[in-house]
């Protein structure tokens, strides 16, 4: 084999391997962005449990003190 051929192999296998590294890359990334995707919509969702949770106790907890106040004669 030449010089000149394996040079030439020798650079081709230079290119396919800096493809492979970008396209490595771009699927790490898009990975990584759908990680990020999924945790952002689970955070969203959980943050909304959480104030359905709160505002149906608070409502709860409102009831039962106006209840209360009824009972006690506080209020009519």
């Amino acid at each position: 084999m030449s010089g000149k051929n394996f040079q030439g192999l020798k650079e081709q296998a230079e290119g396919a391997a800096k493809d492979a590294a970008n396209t490595l890359g771009q699927a790490t990334q898009d990975a990584v962005s759908q990680i990020t995707d999924a945790s952002q919509k689970a955070i969203d969702k959980a943050s909304k449990t959480a104030r359905d949770g709160v505002e149906k106790a608070t409502g709860q907890a409102a009831e039962a003190m106006s209840g209360f106040g009824k009972k006690c004669g506080f209020k009519k």
